[in-house]
């Protein structure tokens, strides 16, 4: 079939086609970008904390008095909830993974140069620390009692001794074992030598974006041998024996609270709880864009068929004349879905321009990634089929109408 024809039949509707050109071009712009962070988002939700998260919870107790010692309460919690029926360990903590609240600091390797780019979580644990957050430890070792230290919040002193993870690692010492190195959390105070390297433990906050742009900062986190209280404010995670999540998240409230009289106990959370609120709106902008695009696809999907209708009514004597002189109902389909194919491949040559510029504006404005070309060119093959499959209706009308009702209309 010969272009020229139909590029001159285009050449008589430039509105029409300059407004299913841009429309067939925002489109690809949007739906490419959306689809790619829907990707990510999806990714990110998806990403493993290194946590037995299943059986495991959190729960702080807030003491009130002048006689509340919060040593005291952390001896006297621990033993307690090492020994209910149903829990395989407790420990005290700070915080957990992705509950977006939590202590950070930045890494130096040397007394001269800081890498500020290099923030790290800080989980502060005991001996049994590990084992209730459900660690892999793959090298090194795990901290003993007698290195268990308390903290101050305002104290500005470290130990000599943490435990990191194997991301942080690799972005320390590429290539190294991490076992053994040392690193400055204050440069003015000795250093801080590794003693054990667990698999994986992301931070609170796992949608952090880190100025090295490592894409496993996410996973940069520090294991700390102390307790650290608020005040008089203590916290535990609690790992619970396979399948006993629920029914011991009340019964340790209960339990601390009847050992105790002076305090408050509360937030009792499971970390599926924690995981659900931490990506809540991950979800909500999951479900917007995922509209967003079905709603420009329809209307997409719309626009061509109106316009395909339109010309289809618009030609029907030129249409009559064709079959009269021989045209077949296949080469009338054939003009059709060729005249859209070109308007679509006008439209998509300007969108892929277009899709870059959106990409580059969520880059400098986000910090988004580069958009892989293979949404480019998955978007542009959708909206080719979008487009055939849109003008097929009015095509196939189009190629239906009979020689002689073309000729009684001349």
């Amino acid at each position: 079939m010969e272009f020229r024809p139909i590029l001159s039949a285009l050449m008589r509707s430039k509105v029409a086609l300059v407004l299913i050109g841009l429309q067939i071009a925002l489109t690809l712009a949007i739906v490419s970008n959306a689809l790619f962070i829907i990707n990510q988002r999806i990714e990110n939700m998806g990403r493993a904390s290194g946590m037995n998260e299943a059986d495991t919870f959190m729960i702080s107790s807030l003491g009130f008095g002048a006689g509340y010692d919060v040593k005291n309460a952390y001896a006297e919690d621990l033993a307690t909830l090492r020994g209910m029926p149903g829990v395989a360990n407790a420990a005290p903590i700070l915080t957990v993974p992705m509950s977006q609240s939590g202590w950070s600091e930045g890494i130096s390797l040397t007394t001269t140069q800081q890498n500020s780019d290099v923030g790290v979580a800080m989980y502060f644990i005991d001996e049994q620390g590990l084992d209730t957050y459900g660690l892999k430890l793959v090298g090194g070792r795990n901290f003993t009692a007698d290195e268990i230290t308390h903290r101050d919040v305002r104290s500005t002193s470290w130990p000599n001794i943490v435990m990191i993870t194997k991301a942080l690692g690799e972005r320390l010492w590429p290539g190294q074992n991490a076992v053994g190195k040392q690193f400055y959390l204050d440069q003015e105070k000795p250093p801080l030598t590794v003693i054990g390297v667990v698999d994986r433990l992301i931070m609170p906050w796992p949608n952090i974006s880190n100025r090295s742009g490592d894409k496993n900062a996410y996973e940069f986190s520090m294991m700390v041998p102390q307790m650290v209280p608020f005040g008089l404010q203590t916290r535990y995670l609690v790992r619970a024996e396979p399948g006993r999540v629920t029914e011991l998240v009340k019964a340790v409230e209960a339990k601390l609270a009847q050992t105790n009289t002076s305090r408050i106990v509360r937030e009792a959370r499971t970390l599926t709880e924690i995981r659900a609120e931490c990506y809540r709106s991950d979800r909500a902008m999951l479900i917007i864009l995922i509209a967003v695009i079905v709603a420009l696809l329809s209307i997409t999907a719309l626009g061509i068929v109106g316009m395909a209708s339109f010309w289809v009514t618009q030609r029907t004597k030129q249409i009559g004349t064709r079959r009269a002189l021989g045209a077949t109902r296949g080469n009338i389909l054939r003009y059709f879905l060729t005249e859209n194919f070109v308007i679509t491949t006008i439209g998509l040559a300007l969108g892929a321009v277009l899709t870059y510029g959106v990409n580059l504006w969520l880059m400098q404005a986000y910090s988004a990634q580069r958009l892989p070309v293979l949404y480019l060119v998955g978007g542009m093959i959708a909206l080719w089929l979008l487009g055939q499959l849109a003008v097929f209706g009015p095509a196939t009308r189009a190629s239906r109408v009979p020689p002689a009702v073309a000729t009684r209309s001349v």
